[in-house]
């Protein structure tokens, strides 16, 4: 079905394992997560359509909350797009909802927030790996000491404007690496289970992976909670190396209120 003369706006909430993807955004002989969507949706309604997404991800990384966006003349509902995406979709990728939206809605520009996880697994010993998991989490030998990863965290400056390209990978020239993050956090949710979640109005490349490789550190005794906060004021990229990119999970992006609504 078409919509005569107009075209109108659908956002999908996606939840995808990056683990087999060349990360989210589209690459020239790559599988990725926009590239799988893409063809589902031209299985589905016969429209060639760039899809947007609301952040980009890595290859390894995966997502919960992901948001997409697309443009349509077809007048199917929100829920058949689902239905029908999921079908056309691999097993690796799946759209959990869809929402009417406004034709221009931008899933990236109109964000308000971002919420990351990272897992680490600490503690497992020299051979007590746990290979099931190994794509979902860091896995460490050595405890961590997550109250000093606390105690680093709480020295970062939330809440205002900030210049985060200490912790931001390449970047093109002139691009702002201004950022406000809005909350951070760690905490032990088992006995080798460790998760740090960050939330900020927006991350640069690799940020949060920065971020949780030198609070490892921190974790690991080689650096300081007052080393770990200095590491801001460094130059561009100087706070890494990156985590790995596998216990890395988008969980959820913000929108003001009446941008897009996800039904359960």
């Amino acid at each position: 079905m078409d919509i005569p003369g107009g075209q109108r706006g659908i956002a999908l909430l996606l939840e995808y394992d990056g683990t087999d993807f060349s990360g989210s955004q589209v690459q020239p002989g790559e599988r990725t997560v926009q590239g799988a969507l893409e063809g589902a949706l031209e299985e589905f309604t016969g429209e060639r359509e760039r899809i947007a997404f609301a952040g980009r991800t890595d290859a390894g990384v995966h997502a919960s909350g992901q948001v997409a966006a697309l443009s349509t003349s077809s007048a199917h509902s929100p829920a058949t797009f689902r239905d029908a995406l999921n079908h056309f979709l691999p097993e690796d990728v799946a759209v959990r909802a869809a929402a009417e939206v406004r034709v221009d809605f931008d899933p990236r520009r109109h964000a308000s927030s971002r919420v990351y996880q990272y897992r680490l697994e600490d503690g497992l010993g020299a051979v007590a790996r746990r290979p099931l998991r190994r794509l979902r989490a860091w896995q460490l030998g050595r405890p961590l000491d997550v109250p000093g990863m606390a105690a680093a965290l709480a020295l970062l400056p939330i809440g205002v404007e900030q210049d985060w390209a200490a912790f931001a990978g390449a970047t093109p020239e002139g691009y702002s690496t201004v950022r406000t993050m809005l909350g951070a956090s760690v905490e032990r949710c088992g006995p080798h289970d460790v998760r740090v979640m960050l939330e900020a109005t927006g991350f640069l490349p690799h940020q949060v992976r920065m971020t949780v490789g030198a609070l490892e550190r921190v974790g690991g005794g080689r650096l300081s909670p007052q080393e770990f906060a200095g590491l801001v004021d460094g130059t561009p990229g100087s706070a890494g190396p990156a985590a790995p990119p596998q216990g890395l999970t988008l969980v959820s992006v913000g929108y003001p209120s009446g941008t897009v609504e996800f039904g359960t």
